[in-house]
């Protein structure tokens, strides 16, 4: 059994990373999809009101309908920002939050947080099985999370050390070649 929940998590944290996960949007997020939504409405408008091509006209609707899902999906705002008119959606704090939306979407969940996060969710659920398989699975379960902090511990003090002595980088390198493939597998995948 140990074997076998040490494999799927580990196999859990090789194969599938962390860059297909997202931390839910946030109000600034939130924000900017319906100022998305607002900016594509009010370019429809515009590009109605004017003598543009049929397919300026048809792209600018097509935006405006794409926005519409795109804010569905990340759900309505808190605080709806005031941007109705042209103007108002170019004020430099519509930039700003656009700039600010962009960057926290780019966040990703940490490797070591997700995994210390799954063993507290397996500790929890092999807490509420009880008896003696419980029992076990706990004490498994806990030494994993140690061993997983150990983990993140000694490679932020080795990417420390290659940081502060540089010309010692070459050697510590070096003294790592040895490593088996899935060990290297793993330290790249835990410093990515």
């Amino acid at each position: 059994m140990k074997k076998i929940c040490w494999m799927a998590l580990v196999a859990v944290c090789l194969f599938a990373g962390c860059q297909g996960l997202r931390f839910a949007p946030n109000e600034a997020q939130k924000q900017n999809a319906w100022l998305h939504n607002r900016t594509a409405a009010v370019a429809a408008e515009t590009a109605r009101g004017e003598e543009v091509s049929e397919q300026l006209q048809g792209l600018t609707e097509l935006g405006y309908l794409q926005s519409g899902a795109i804010t569905a999906y990340f759900g309505p705002p808190k605080e709806i920002p005031q941007a109705f008119t042209a103007e108002e959606i170019l004020e430099q704090s519509t930039w700003d939050l656009a700039e600010a939306a962009k960057a926290e979407g780019a966040e990703r969940p940490d490797a070591f947080r997700i995994a210390d996060n799954v063993l507290e969710l397996a500790i929890g659920i092999s807490s509420l099985l009880g008896g003696v398989y419980g029992t076990r699975a706990v004490r498994f379960l806990k030494e994993a999370k140690d061993k997983s902090r150990a983990l993140e511990e000694i490679i932020a003090g080795n990417e420390l050390f290659k940081k502060e002595h540089k010309a010692y980088a070459p050697a510590f390198k070096e003294a790592q070649k040895n490593q088996s493939p899935a060990t290297k597998q793993i330290v790249a995948q835990m410093k990515a």
